[in-house]
Order: structure tokens, then sequence, then C-alpha cells
């Protein structure tokens, strides 16, 4: 940790959570090596809860170099530095920050009190009368001024002794500013969105009863909160919340006592009940948003377009492609209706009507290139997804959090009700892994007189925040709907869209135990199964096939077949250790030059987002400012600097989950199939695993598995009332 002494010249950003990025002057340094940078300024960020230039702070950080923005010092802790001397102490007083006194009445305060004076007025505001001409309305305005600049200081000492991080004092100071120690007392779970629950709750208990009311009401929510978050539910029971309370709060209520706290929590607009169905407020909102802007779309009426039909004729000559019935249907309905929706499984042309759809939007408007840019927005829920869409029809596309602007320190969008984007043409791809939440911020986020086009498969894995969206807007029958069914093979020995098909039917033939153009089952036990990938990939690497042509999807992460052992196997075989490769160490992973690696979380700032894959170009050692590891990662020609501590949010991606692949297409897909992998093993898990592959598919494991799999009808029926606000409006 590095100091730093000095005063901030100019703000170049400051956001509401106290999030600051400013110029610094550099009065002082401690560490030698920072020498040069006294008397000169520079660029800080960080969280300060008052940034301004009158105050002299000390910082504590690292100051380093950021590929995008260059040389920072990265404080993860300040102090504001007391005036000392008559002479700062005057500065100080008939500064801005001291309402009321000018430079003579400063004076006179210094020449009275000394260099203690901001000490004893403190104390006592009567120690000011005893300075020449001193008036009652003067006084209390500077010993006021006095004590509210020193009450932030008090605050952080006093957050920090409660057992806040010096980061979380900061941020909560910045957004309560003097009513934060009034909040803690009143209710310090109000915080949680800045700071985990869990540690609210353990500060709650170190003064309070387990059974205080206030307790009791806020951990109710939260068991909402966790139920929505792990099971995907929009409204809970009583027997859910019951268990829940119990098991993650250790509270045993009856049931008495559940319902006197929910009638509690709905007089204040925390809770909507509704029957036996109990709903956070905001997703209860959130379904009703949906549903009404959903029929306000409908109520546009659909669009005559002349012609349609010829110019079909003339984009399939164009192309080469014959459209089938079903396609036909998808491309008339999406470009006549506000909305509409089309589903289908692999290899039944999603990705050919999409093309066709824009080709046919700009052709019937026609729109020049800069048109084109403004009036069809392409969009989907991950980057690879997106990026799928843009080669599908080499037109730009982006992560919808990108395109509504998503704020990762506020978790708000930019493009909201207030200030919507334009487009006329909107196509949404994989929409089975949008929730709740994100669907509803879309919405709002667009003129409701644009066009709407859902695709997705109804029968792939659902979204990983509450709802299930795309199968209750099917389900609903009020949208336009196209059901893909035709499968179009690449080969006549190909198999992998027909094996999808048979999964999601339950209808697997014996043909699954022959070898295919597309496809293999390799036999072997739970045992073995490391031994028999190996041998796989080592062949596969010996034919030429490179990393970034094969994907391992397997159900989890631990166990002796988990993704975390097959990483370190597959590690060794793509990428294993040279003397030409540079590696670095983090907590038991080893990351080296040239691996496969997966981004877990957000990061629009380098537009970076959770699932996209990339490969670690270089790991150097940098010795100025400070010694510390970069390590360069390479997303698709998007390279973003990382540092040791920023590996948190990376893992090596030669295996990943079957979760994380959705979105995405591998050429060859690998899945490891055992027993071992216990309730892992279900039908839309491994549908959605198999559907992943584009060219190859490879099953490693027992038969007992995969059947077991196929006929293991394990779904967590969600708890959803779309379907419901959408009939009761219509």
């Amino acid at each position: 940790m590095q100091t730093i002494e000095g005063k901030i010249r100019n703000k170049i950003y400051a956001s509401e959570s106290g999030f600051f990025v400013g110029v610094f002057k550099v009065k002082d340094a401690k560490e030698s090596e920072l020498e040069d940078l006294i008397h000169k300024t520079i660029t800080i960020t960080g969280l300060i809860a008052d940034a301004n230039e009158e105050d002299t702070y000390i910082l504590h950080g690292e100051y380093g170099k950021n590929e995008r923005y260059g040389y920072q010092f990265k404080f993860q802790s300040y102090e504001k530095k007391m005036p000392e001397g008559k002479d700062a102490i005057i500065e100080f007083l008939s500064s801005p920050l001291i309402k009321g006194c000018g430079y003579k009445t400063a004076k006179a305060i210094v020449d009275t009190l000394g260099e203690d004076a901001l000490k004893l007025i403190k104390e006592n505001k009567n120690n000011l009368f005893t300075v020449p001409n001193m008036t009652e309305k003067k006084a209390t305005n500077i010993y006021l001024s006095v004590l509210s600049y020193s009450q932030v200081d008090d605050t952080l000492i006093t957050l920090k002794n409660l057992g806040f991080s010096m980061a979380e004092a900061t941020k909560l100071v910045k957004i309560y500013q003097d009513k934060t120690l009034v909040i803690i007392e009143e209710n310090i779970y109000k915080m949680k969105d800045y700071v985990p629950f869990s540690k609210l709750d353990k500060i709650f208990l170190s003064k309070h009863d387990s059974y205080d009311k206030v307790r009791i009401r806020e951990c109710m929510k939260e068991a909402m909160e966790v139920i929505s978050s792990t099971s995907g539910d929009i409204y809970y029971d009583k027997d859910t919340l019951l268990s829940a309370l119990k098991t993650q709060f250790q509270i045993c209520l009856e049931e008495s006592a559940l319902v006197d706290t929910l009638k509690e929590l709905e007089e204040v607009g925390d809770v909507v009940l509704n029957g036996d169905q109990i709903y956070l407020t905001k997703y209860y909102e959130m379904e009703v948003d949906i549903a009404h802007i959903l029929k306000k779309m409908m109520g546009h009426p659909t669009k005559e377009l002349k012609n349609l039909s010829d110019k079909m004729d003339d984009l399939q000559e164009f192309l080469g492609v014959n459209y089938n019935v079903d396609q036909v249907r998808a491309i008339e309905t999406s470009l006549k209706n506000p909305v509409s929706i089309i589903s289908g499984g692999p290899g039944t042309g999603k990705t050919t009507i999409v093309n066709a759809i824009t080709k046919l939007y700009i052709d019937i408007y026609k729109l020049s290139p800069i048109d084109t840019l403004n009036s069809i927005a392409l969009i989907a829920p991950t980057g690879r997804a997106a990026k799928k869409l843009a080669m599908s029809t080499n037109l730009p596309s982006m992560t919808i959090h990108r395109y509504l602007k998503w704020n990762k320190e506020t978790n708000d969008f930019g493009v909201n009700e207030y200030n919507k984007n334009h487009h006329k043409l909107i196509i949404v791809d994989e929409t089975s892994m949008i929730d709740t939440h994100l669907f509803s911020s879309l919405l709002k986020g667009i003129d409701d007189t644009a066009q709407v086009i859902l695709v997705g498969d109804t029968f792939q894995l659902p979204s990983v925040g509450a709802g299930l969206i795309l199968n209750d807007l099917v389900n609903s029958k009020l949208f336009p709907y196209t059901s893909l069914e035709t499968i179009y093979r690449q080969s006549e020995n190909s198999y992998i869209p027909i094996l999808a098909k048979e999964i999601k039917e339950q209808k697997l033939s014996d043909a699954y135990l022959e070898k295919k153009d597309d496809y293999n089952f390799l036999n072997c036990s739970s045992r073995n199964l490391k031994k028999m990938l190996k041998e796989v990939v080592e062949r596969s690497v010996e034919k030429g096939l490179k990393v970034e042509e094969i994907q391992v999807l397997a159900p989890m992460y631990k166990g002796e077949n988990g993704i975390d052992n097959l990483n370190i196997l597959l590690q060794e075989i793509f990428n294993p250790k040279s003397e030409d490769k540079k590696e670095v160490a983090y907590f038991d992973t080893i990351y080296r030059e040239k691996d496969k690696v997966l981004q877990l979380v957000n990061n629009p700032d380098a537009n970076v987002y959770n699932g996209d894959i990339g490969y670690i170009e270089s790991i150097k050692e940098v010795i100025l400012p400070k010694k510390h590891t970069e390590i360069v990662i390479d997303f698709d020609g998007n390279k973003v600097i990382y540092q040791t501590s920023d590996l948190a949010s990376i893992k090596h991606a030669y295996a990943i989950t079957i979760h994380k692949s959705q979105g995405s297409e591998f050429p060859i897909v690998i899945l490891p199939l055992t027993k071992n992998y216990n309730m892992m093993l279900y039908n839309k898990l491994i549908y959605t695993g198999v559907s992943r592959a584009k060219k190859c598919l490879i099953l490693i494991g027992e038969k007992e598995a995969f059947l077991m799999s196929i006929y293991n009808n394990y779904s967590n029926d969600r708890k959803t009332s779309l379907l419901n606000r959408l009939q009761e409006i219509w």
C-alpha cells in the first residue's frame, strides 16, 4: 500500500455511490518510488464520501498504469488532514467550507483561541464568544459548519468500528450523508443495496434480539429475494417462506405470525398479497408493466406489405435457399406484426430466418446503411449470442445490457422509460435466457411503436434470474407464434438435430449408439472418463484441430469428473507448461499464456460480458511505479488488461458448464456423462448441451447416465403469473 498527500484540483467523474475520478495535486509521498510525483498532478480513482477542492487528503492505495486511461493512483482508503498551524487554520476557517466566516473573523478566532481553535469550537460553541465582535448568528453558523466538516470523519470511524469496510463506509456516507447513523439505528437493512445482507444482519444481531420485528420483516423480504434468485420464482407461498426463514435465518414462525408480518409489509408497500400468492412488489409490478406494454404494442395495426411474396422469391434466389412453409410464415408474420415469436431447436433455421427478416426489412423500407443502423437493433442476452447474430446478418449487434446502457456501479439502465431508444425493428435472440427484470427494462426502454421479434428455443434452460418469459408469452397464445419443427441435416448421415429432437420428445432411438458423420457415443465407466477424454482430445489435436474448435461441456464444477478437474487435465493437453510461456498463480489455479478462459461477470467498461471466452495473450511483470503483474486477455480482438486481483472474474474455459454455454455454438462439443453428476442430469440440461454443437458432438460416459438424463423430467416449475396478467388485461 502506497500513500500520497495533496489536494483535489478537478473532478472528472463522480457517481452517486461515491466512486470518484479526479485530478490530484501531490504535496507529499511516503514512498521513495513516488517522490517524482511531488508537486505534480495525477489522476486518482476510488471511493470518497465528500470530495472537494478545499481539503487536504491523505490517500492510501497503489499507483499504476491502466491500459485504457494511463497512470492512475487507485486509492482503497483515505483521510482528511485537519489544518495544522495558525495560517492553515485561518485558511480553512475562511474557506467556503465554513459558512459566515471571512478572513478577518478567521484571523480573530485564531488570534483568540490559538492553534486549538477547531478543537475548542467543536467542544463548546460558547468558546467563540470570547472572540471580539462575535455575534450569535455568526457563532452558530461557524459552529455548525465545523461540526458538519468533522462529522463525516467521525461517521466513517463509527462505521469501521461496527464492522464495515472502508469502501462500504465511504459508499454509505456518500449516499446517506448526515443521516447514515440515524438509518443504522432505525433500520440498518435499508442499506442492503450497498452492503451484503449477511453483514448487515450480523451487525444488527450484535445489538438486537434475533426475533426483533424489524429483523423478521427484513429477513422475510430477503428470503423472497433468495428464492427468486435460486428457483426463479416470481411469487411465493406461505410454506415456502416459513421453510426459507428457518433455513436461512434460523427464524421459526407460526403461520399466524407470518400472516401478521406479511400484512405489515403490505401496508408499507413492500409486498403484494393476491390470494395465496405472495409477491415482492417489484416483481409484481414488473409483470404488470410487461403485460400493459405488450398490450399497447399489440394495439398498433399490422402492416400491409405489398409484393412481399415477390420480394421473398427474389431473396431466396439471391441467397440460394428455399424456405419451407413454417419459415415463410415466420418471416411474413414477423414483418407484419408489432410483436411476434419464433421458436425452434437446433437445425430448424432460426439463423436463416433472422437473416431473411433483416434483408427484407431493409429492402421494403429502402433503408440506406445509415438508416439501417438507426432503424434496426439486433440484441441478445450474452456477448457470444450477439456475435452470432452479427455474423449471420452482417449487421451490428450487442448485448441487451449494452443496448440499455447498463451502469455497473448503480445497477441501473441509462436507457429507460424516460430516455428511450428509437429503433423501429428490434430482434431479440436467445429469449429463453431473458429474465423478468431484463425484459421489463427492455420494453420500457423502447418505443411502443417498435416491431419486436423474439427468437429462441422454448425447450432450453430457463433464465438464471426470476421468471419464465418466453414460455409464458408463447403459452398465452396472444402473440403471433411460429414453431419451427423441420430439421435440416448437414448430410444424410448427420444426427445432432435429430438427437436434440429425440431428447426433447423423450423418444430416443437406438441410433444414438451408432457413429455418424457429426456424432459419436463413447461408452466408458465414470472411473475411466478422464482417461477416455484425454485420448479423444489428444487424437483431435494430432489431427490438427485447435482449442478454439473444441469445447467440453459438463454439468457441474466439483467432483472427480467435475469441470475444475477436467480443466486441469485439458490445460496440460492444449497448453502445457513451457519455458516459452509465462504463468501466474491465483490461489490453487495456474494461468499461463495462451490459456483459454471464461469471463464470469459483466464488465461494460471493457466491453466484456459474462460468458465471453478469451485467450491469455501475455503475462508480464511491470516494475514501475510498483511491481505488479499484468495479464492481457484477448476476447475476439478486444484486449482487456487484468491484474492478479482481477482473476476472480475468470476461470479456465477448456471445460465450462452447460449453463454458461447458453447463447453460444461451438464447432465440436464433447459432453461427459456419468451417474456421479446425479440430479444435474436432466432432460433440459442435456438438450441444451447437445444443441450447442454445430459440426460434431461426442458423448463420453455411461449409457445409463445418458438415458437417465433424457427421461429425468426434473425441472423447477417456476411460480410466475405473467400468463395470468396477460390474459386478465387482454
